[in-house]
């Protein structure tokens, strides 16, 4: 038998540094996606714990969410009356303008007295990944409870 001639091995090493390459940026691009669904969920968990507290604070600032005054045997808060103070917050920190597509989900526990508002907004990811998503929903939910002195 004879022996096998040399194989010709030129072209390997591009294809390896090719490969590399390709999963780096892959890397990359989902750190950096990730790192700005991170950031929004951040600042999103801000606006759902402002608003949370909007809603509970509400009647102490004498608006129509307690019915009967801050009696702790008559403390009641109305859940229409909570979506209606985490709206007004949402408006008046710019956030349906800074988060197009923003909802709020707003829900009262009348047994605990507490208030819970989950926010929801698309984001559009900074960097495209092969096989990925080009956006991506991200959520946030801040609760306040209510709780009268004396």
């Amino acid at each position: 038998m004879r022996p096998l001639p040399p194989r010709d091995e030129r072209g390997q090493t591009t294809v390896m540094i090719v490969g590399f390459a390709v999963v780096l940026m892959t890397a990359v691009g989902m750190v950096v996606n990730v790192s700005a669904a991170y950031l929004q969920r951040q600042s999103l968990d801000s606006l759902a714990d402002g608003a949370a507290l909007m809603a509970a604070d509400a009647g102490a600032e004498g608006s129509d969410v307690y019915d009967g005054g801050l009696d702790k045997s008559r403390l009641v808060l109305f859940e229409a009356a909570a979506r209606r103070a985490v709206d007004d917050y949402l408006s008046s920190t710019g956030a349906r303008a800074a988060y197009p597509g923003l909802t709020r989900t707003v829900h009262v526990d009348l047994d605990t007295r507490s208030v819970r508002v989950t926010v929801r907004a698309p984001l559009d990811l900074p960097l495209r990944v092969p096989g990925g998503p080009a956006t991506a929903t991200i959520a946030a939910t801040g609760a306040a409870a209510v709780s009268p002195e004396g």
